[in-house]
């Protein structure tokens, strides 16, 4: 009989249990993982049950970020009534059928709202632990512009180096480096990281000279940039070498006048001084004349 009543009490307390379980706070999520397209809008579903009234419900939204999992933020919170959203998603998330349903949906969506969802609904008196629920939102973006630079001796025989990068895209875009001109070229790349890449040309020539493209692609599109590159080279052409002989010949002609006239001088100054002394003689025999003469008249006076 004793066994009776504990199996009786038993059986009792089961179906209490099982009734507690049927009627307490239950939270579903119909997705377990959603993508979107960068400023596309996204319906983030979170189903729940529940056996008591609605009057006092909370339910709370957070969002564990890919880039930062460890500091997960509140994203929007219903509480008796109250919506409170987080300040930097004010004006694009929301409930859509609260508090019948914590469903929300998140507008304009940006690569930071990707990561970790939970949905959390509390609604006393039930003592139960509060329903979660978690879902991984995925935000789909092409790539950004890329920026070209390059660097290096754009002389004959130097080295020069072409970087590319970009900001962002979802998935990683894929890099690729291409001579257009006069033929186009696939060139070998070094990548630095998921979104940079470069290349790197030794012992540069004419015929390294031309437009070069990088290319940032994945499957929502491709966006380039371009670097013209022109290599310096010592003339060698024929127009150059007759640059090169007139040049030089000028020079000689130059070189040559100016020895004609240093000769010319020197011949001047040469006539100028044999002048001078041809004259410094007559002006001296004159002189030896006139100091005689005095001399002369007074012996013919005697």
């Amino acid at each position: 009989m004793k066994e009776e009543r504990e199996e009786c009490c038993s059986l009792h307390v089961s179906r209490q249990k099982q009734q507690d379980e049927d009627f307490a706070l239950r939270v579903t999520m119909r997705e377990s993982s959603l993508k979107a397209v960068q400023g596309d809008f996204v319906v983030l579903p979170c189903s729940f049950f529940t056996s008591s009234p609605l009057s006092r419900l909370n339910v709370i939204w957070t969002l564990a970020r890919f880039s930062s999992p460890e500091s997960p933020i509140q994203v929007i919170v219903y509480d008796h009534g109250q919506v409170i959203e987080d300040p930097s998603l004010i004006g694009r998330v929301g409930f859509t059928g609260i508090p019948w349903s914590a469903d929300i949906v998140l507008n304009d969506t940006r690569v930071s709202d990707a990561g970790i969802y939970r949905c959390m609904v509390n609604n006393p008196p039930e003592t139960a632990d509060p329903g979660i629920g978690e879902l991984v939102l995925s935000v789909l973006a092409p790539p950004s512009l890329p920026v070209c630079q390059w660097d290096g001796d754009i002389d004959v025989g130097g080295s020069v180096t072409l970087s590319c990068s970009v900001a962002e895209g979802v998935p990683t875009p894929e890099i690729r480096w291409d001579k257009l001109s006069p033929e186009e070229i696939a060139l070998p790349i070094n990548m630095e990281g998921d979104l940079s890449g470069s290349v790197q040309i030794l012992n540069v020539s004419s015929q390294t000279s031309g437009l070069y493209r990088c290319s940032a692609s994945n499957d929502l599109g491709t966006e380039n940039c371009y670097v013209n590159l022109s290599i310096y080279s010592p003339p060698d052409s024929p127009s150059g070498m007759l640059q090169g002989v007139l040049l030089t010949l000028t020079m000689s002609l130059l070189l040559l006048a100016l020895l004609v006239l240093v000769l010319w001088l020197h011949r001047t100054g040469q006539d100028g001084r044999r002048w001078r002394e041809r004259k410094e003689e007559e002006e001296e025999e004159c002189y030896n004349e006139i100091r005689y003469t005095p001399s002369l008249m007074k012996r013919s006076f005697v």
